[in-house]
């Protein structure tokens, strides 16, 4: 594949795309609250909700779940940076879109560095409207600025993240299979369910 392609834009999601996120926090709810929530039963992407927790409890999850020693200890999706390299290597252009706030940048450039992900960019981006629990909770992308960015396509597990799609009409948007996104539905039909990263290369690789 040359020309047009070799220019094509992915925008990847971290958490629950990249690492697995959640099987951690379920991990940390039953240690810290007694919360006995199999990662397969998490229902929400609201973790609050998924964990019937208090705010107060809440945040103290988030603090927990977002020290760089918690960040860096999250296990790789299978296939993931073979995925993302190969993709590099075609000459696409690959940005991981976090809603992880600026101050968990640093732990996440380096977890992306320990998985051969030197090469790609990231960004902090205000998805979900999440404040307070960490000090300095800002973005290192405006919404303004990323609204001026183009994808082709956009690996993404959360319902939530959805409406930073509406902008760009020819966006084929994979859904990366999980819990609490089986029973949405889907804005258009740009939208895909996407098992794992084998068959993201697949989608994306077919055009």
């Amino acid at each position: 594949m040359t020309g047009e392609s070799e220019r094509m834009n992915i925008y990847v999601d971290f958490d629950d795309c990249l690492c697995e996120t959640a099987r951690y926090f379920s991990g940390m709810a039953e240690r810290m609250f007694g919360r006995h929530v199999p990662y397969d039963r998490i229902q929400f992407f609201d973790l609050k909700s998924s964990f019937s927790l208090d705010q107060e409890q809440y945040e103290e999850l988030m603090r927990e779940g977002h020290r760089p020693e918690v960040l860096l200890a999250f296990e790789e999706t299978p296939g993931a940076s073979e995925v993302l390299n190969g993709w590099i290597d075609k000459g696409y252009e690959v940005s991981v879109i976090t809603g992880r706030p600026n101050s968990s940048y640093e732990p996440s450039r380096e977890w992306l560095d320990r998985h051969g992900l030197e090469h790609i960019p990231l960004y902090c981006l205000n998805k979900y409207g999440r404040d307070g629990f960490i000090d300095k909770n800002d973005f290192s992308l405006e919404v303004e600025d990323y609204y001026k960015m183009h994808f082709d396509y956009a690996v993404e597990d959360s319902p939530n993240a959805f409406r930073f799609f509406s902008h760009l009409p020819e966006l084929k948007v994979l859904v990366y299979d999980r819990p609490w996104n089986r029973d949405c539905e889907f804005p258009g039909d740009g939208y895909r369910r996407c098992m794992d990263w084998k068959m993201a290369k697949e989608l994306v690789d077919r055009g």
